[in-house]
């Protein structure tokens, strides 16, 4: 058998590419796996975020109709009691509140909502992202008066 007839059949394996789609797609798919993953826990962190604060908005405006610092603070908790189960992301039992008048402007009354964002899915991926705080807190003021 001649050299140049033992190099025909590796050079036949080299030049085949059947198998290339299959070995590129084994390389690829576990880093896309991953990123849409850390997609959906961003998102439904995001989407906690964002309820926590619509819902600290909302039970500013609810104060409004208060007439003393102790009738709004009740206003945003019964508000807060009543609404945070619409949110289907929020866990209702996860909620703080903390409700007065706002520090430095006694014209203005603070709803603050404290989240405890740590039973979400974003944290089984500690290992490969960078990650928030595990609680979220939003504030809300309103003006009082008219």
């Amino acid at each position: 058998m001649k050299v140049n007839e033992m190099k025909r059949p590796f050079r036949n394996l080299i030049d085949c590419k059947g198998g290339a789609a299959l070995i590129e797609f084994a390389l690829v798919f576990p880093l896309l796996l991953v990123m849409l993953l850390g997609i959906l826990a961003y998102g439904i962190y995001f989407g906690a975020a964002h309820s926590t604060a619509q819902l600290a908005a909302e039970a500013a405006r609810a104060t409004v109709a208060g007439l003393s610092d102790s009738e709004r603070t009740s206003l945003a908790e019964i508000y807060i009691a009543n609404h945070a189960a619409s949110y289907p992301v929020l866990d209702a039992s996860k909620i703080t509140v903390e409700a007065a008048a706002k520090p430095g402007d006694p014209n203005e009354f603070l709803v603050a909502i404290r989240y405890d964002a740590s039973e979400l899915p974003i944290w089984h991926f500690a290992a490969f992202l960078p990650l928030p705080s595990k609680t979220i807190e939003r504030p809300a003021t309103v003006k009082r008066g008219g």
